[in-house]
């Protein structure tokens, strides 16, 4: 089996500070396999408070001494011109930029009536604003060296999740953000794709908990984070033959989540009463069919719609 490299390229892996953690596991696994990493890693809590020190030059010096070469960021990903000077960083370092892994998020458990305002504009900021910033910082160097990989962070619980209604939020628009960048990316060389990961790191027992120590050690046992960071290496690498996908990653198991459509039904005079009386076929199981490539077009009655627009030139507000 040929090993996947990284040999001459340069990677950023954000939130890579945590011990354990995500983003430690992938920059340490890409470093390892020869790429050069800027670590990333504001140094806050878990939950997006409180500053904590900063383990990203603790990382670098893992890798250093593991015989990599790495730097250390600790810019926040949720300020724009603060992502801008994570990616010169990579620039300054080494005057390339060939793999973003957008892994930097922060947490917050509660119900929808009772979450903070504050909270929910640090879950935005920090989760789909972050990858929006570092991706737009990425994108120009990445257009003019017409090559480029980028990986994003959903969660399983973008599906809906007690106490993760914002968060999931986030979530799904970082999916439809992979989705947008992996149609655009096509034509200069550059992949997008997204990964929703399954950890046992130091962030979750600040949200959840296992009343049964056993079954605890258990799950730290199984679901260790570089099992993620395979999946996460294989996006990144030149070799990825797919893109604007979802791939689900925990324990050593890796899957896909896809989008599909049913088959539906079509009325020229359309009532609500038709839908009604047609939920069933509406939401039937038995002919989906799978929307896999992010510009595939939409079809209505027959006709791809979106193939007969042409956009209007973008005029500023």
């Amino acid at each position: 089996m040929r090993e996947l490299r990284f040999d001459g390229q340069v990677a950023i892996v954000t939130g890579a500070g945590g011990n354990p953690g995500l983003g430690r596991a992938h920059a340490m696994l890409l470093a390892s396999r020869g790429a050069r990493v800027v670590v990333n890693d504001l140094g806050v809590g878990s939950d997006g408070t409180g500053r904590e020190k900063s383990n990203a030059e603790a990382v670098v010096q893992e890798i250093r001494d593991a015989g990599g070469e790495a730097v250390a960021s600790l810019d926040s990903v949720a300020d724009e011109e603060s992502a801008k000077r994570i990616v010169q960083t990579a620039l300054d370092a080494w005057g390339r930029l060939d793999i973003l892994v957008n892994n930097a998020g922060i947490g917050c458990v509660a119900g929808f009536d009772e979450i903070r305002t504050a909270d929910i504009h640090r879950l935005i900021d920090v989760h789909l604003m972050g990858h929006i910033w570092m991706s737009r910082a990425a994108w120009a160097p990445m257009v003019r060296a017409g090559y480029g990989r980028i990986v994003n962070t959903t969660s399983g619980a973008m599906f809906g999740m007690d106490g993760l209604t914002v968060y999931a939020a986030a979530k799904f628009g970082i999916y439809g953000l992979t989705r947008g960048l992996a149609n655009e990316g096509a034509a200069h060389g550059i992949k997008v794709n997204a990964l929703s990961p399954g950890a046992a790191t130091r962030s979750g027992p600040r949200f959840f908990k296992m009343n049964d120590p056993a079954m605890q050690e258990a799950y730290d046992a199984r679901f260790k984070p570089e099992l993620v960071s395979s999946a996460i290496a294989f996006l990144a690498h030149e070799s990825c033959s797919v893109t604007g996908m979802l791939l689900d990653s925990a324990g050593g198991h890796v899957s896909a989540r896809l989008i599909a459509a049913t088959p539906g039904i079509e009325h020229a005079d359309l009532t609500p009463e038709h839908v009604r009386d047609g939920l069933a076929r509406i939401f039937a199981e038995d002919d989906l069919k799978i929307v896999a490539h992010p510009g595939s077009t939409t079809e209505v009655g027959g006709k791809k719609a979106s193939s007969l627009m042409v956009a209007l030139p973008y005029e500023p507000g």
